[in-house]
């Protein structure tokens, strides 16, 4: 960990070299997810290919640029896509971005995905607020040597998930008339999606939801002394007793579908920030 600050500090360089403002909240759009950030103006984008240190996002459906401007007046850096563990990145590598989103001026990290259903009472195109997650990736992006400059060396983890914006993110749902669930993510690494036993052991350890993201993100972002609004748009059911066969080109139509409820809840939270 002790390279990254000065590839922290080069990226988050050539960022401001683009862009003249300092961001308040940084975003995450997961896969399928991308038409979230639609409502951005003041738009500059810039592919991760060009972004010093930045990984390429291959997975389907992301698109793989940040996107700096602002929402409801409000900075922003957007993130079309991330890298996955199943990619073959290092989860340091994966998640590099949140560090630079942290330099840039950040206080707050909105994290989306696409995910798996576990809980049966939900139902395809949910939401989901995450309100804690269960990491079964099988690895930490904070092994290793901890640089003090970054974050504490055993960040507490009992509330990754800032209470306040898990009850504002629900109160919009409620408001708007959409279901949005309050519940547990856990992330495994993929790309397989799993075996209905696995489903029976992720449902018994108390996950709502699966997925192949998020949770070495948020570690970070807790690490980095981030407040954290997680959301999971639940594309497919994975029900071991009524499993059906999931496809790619559903679970991003699905996601797609999903994305109103998204940005209403995304542009209420940065509204809220730019508020003060």
């Amino acid at each position: 960990m002790l390279d990254q600050y000065e590839k922290i500090t080069e990226a988050a360089s050539f960022i401001q070299g683009r862009w003249k403002f300092a961001p308040k909240v940084g975003v995450i759009l997961g896969s399928g997810l991308g038409n979230a950030a639609a409502a951005i103006t003041d738009r500059v984008a810039i592919p991760y290919d060009e972004l010093p240190h930045f990984a390429r996002s291959t997975a389907h459906g992301h698109s793989g640029q940040l996107v700096c401007g602002l929402l409801e007046g409000v900075p922003v850096v957007v993130m079309e896509g991330r890298q996955h563990a199943y990619e073959g990145y290092p989860l340091s590598q994966i998640t590099f971005p949140i560090r630079v989103l942290k330099r840039l001026g950040a206080e707050m990290l909105i994290v989306t995905n696409a995910c798996g259903g576990l809980n049966p009472q939900y139902r395809t195109g949910d939401l989901m607020v995450i309100e804690d997650h269960i990491n079964l990736i099988g690895d930490n992006p904070l092994i290793g040597i901890n640089d003090e400059r970054l974050g504490p060396r055993f960040p507490d983890m009992s509330a990754p998930y800032t209470a306040h914006l898990v009850d504002d993110a629900l109160a919009v749902a409620r408001r708007e008339n959409f279901v949005a669930h309050r519940g547990v993510y856990v992330a495994v690494t993929g790309p397989n999606l799993e075996t209905r036993a696995e489903y029976r052991f992720l449902r018994t350890i108390g996950a709502d939801v699966v997925g192949m993201s998020t949770v070495p993100e948020v570690i970070v972002a807790v690490h980095s002394g981030l407040a954290v609004l997680g959301i999971s748009v639940i594309t497919d059911m994975c029900l071991p007793d009524a499993l059906e066969v999931a496809t790619v080109e559903h679970i991003l139509a699905t996601a797609r579908s999903a994305e109103p409820k998204l940005r209403s809840i995304i542009i209420a939270a940065v509204r809220a920030v730019g508020r003060g």
